[in-house]
């Protein structure tokens, strides 16, 4: 395959995953600048979400039903880890990364134990190839990236045009004056931790097809958010889409002449050099250093 489109067939793969990433990792930067929670288990709620849409379409029949039942399932779930680990803790981040390590092993190891260890792959509703110069490509992967823009532009409106975004955005500023102003600080937190659980369900539902469904999925998933969100800002909704698409595409050109380990290593060098320029990030508040 000649370099040119190695580089045109890099370039779209991470266009296509970056836009898939923007999703999963968006949910971690809500939280995290609402509620100042890092949560630690939000890359295994990822593979939680793949593997219900297995069970999904290989014990229903039905991959539309999945990307359903994804979201639904799994964001009921993060209500849950709200309610009972995170709320009675107040929050405090020392606290809340220790829960979620514990969430993370639980969930990891429930999976291990119903699911097994062998990996698992869900084949795509459909398939159709779009001719490009000189290779076809997934049409797949289009619907793919589409289905990740719809979902970023919905969630990017309810945060802006919504009263639920509303207040959320006064939580982020303020909690205490958002109370005296009878906002339900509470349920805002609930009902945001539920749509960052639900986002990253979806994330999984939508790369099932593209990626390998096992237990340990969530790791990689939870790095290369991680690094989204710091790089672009931590609480900075436009900052983490903006980084994804930056450091996915990066690695997907880097992948026409490197290894993907090698790729995720310019993701880490580019990680250090903003910390060190920008610590709040691309887009997050606070000048350069």
């Amino acid at each position: 395959m000649a370099i040119e489109t190695q580089l045109l067939l890099g370039l779209m793969n991470g266009i296509v995953y970056g836009l898939v990433v923007a999703l999963i990792a968006l949910g971690l930067s809500l939280i995290f600048g609402l509620m100042g929670v890092v949560n630690v288990s939000h890359g295994e709620l990822f593979m939680l979400g793949g593997v219900v849409t297995w069970y999904v379409v290989n014990y229903l029949g039905g991959y539309y039903i999945a990307l359903l039942a994804a979201p639904i399932l799994v964001g009921g779930l993060g209500i849950g880890i709200e309610r009972i680990v995170l709320r009675p803790l107040g929050y405090k981040p020392e606290n809340t990364i220790v829960a979620t390590i514990g969430v993370l092993f639980i969930i990891q190891h429930s999976v291990l134990l119903f699911f097994g260890p062998a990996p698992r792959n869900v084949l795509a509703p459909f398939d159709f190839v779009v001719q490009m110069p000189g290779f076809g490509y997934s049409g797949y992967r289009i619907i793919v990236s589409a289905i990740s823009v719809v979902m970023l532009v919905t969630v990017w409106t309810i945060v802006q045009k919504t009263r639920f975004g509303l207040y959320v955005r006064a939580c982020q500023q303020n909690q205490e004056v958002a109370t005296t102003l009878g906002i339900p600080v509470n349920r805002i937190f609930m009902l945001a931790f539920g749509l960052s659980s639900a986002l990253a369900a979806l994330g999984a539902a939508i790369s099932a097809p593209l990626l390998s469904v096992n237990y340990l999925a969530g790791l990689d998933i939870l790095i290369i958010s991680f690094i989204v969100v710091i790089v672009g800002g931590l609480g900075s909704l436009k900052g983490t889409v903006f980084a994804a698409i930056l450091i996915c595409t990066m690695e997907g050109l880097a992948s026409a002449f490197v290894a993907p380990t090698e790729a995720r290593i310019l993701s880490l060098i580019l990680l250090v050099v903003v910390l060190v320029v920008r610590p709040s990030g691309l887009f997050g508040r606070g000048g350069s250093r």
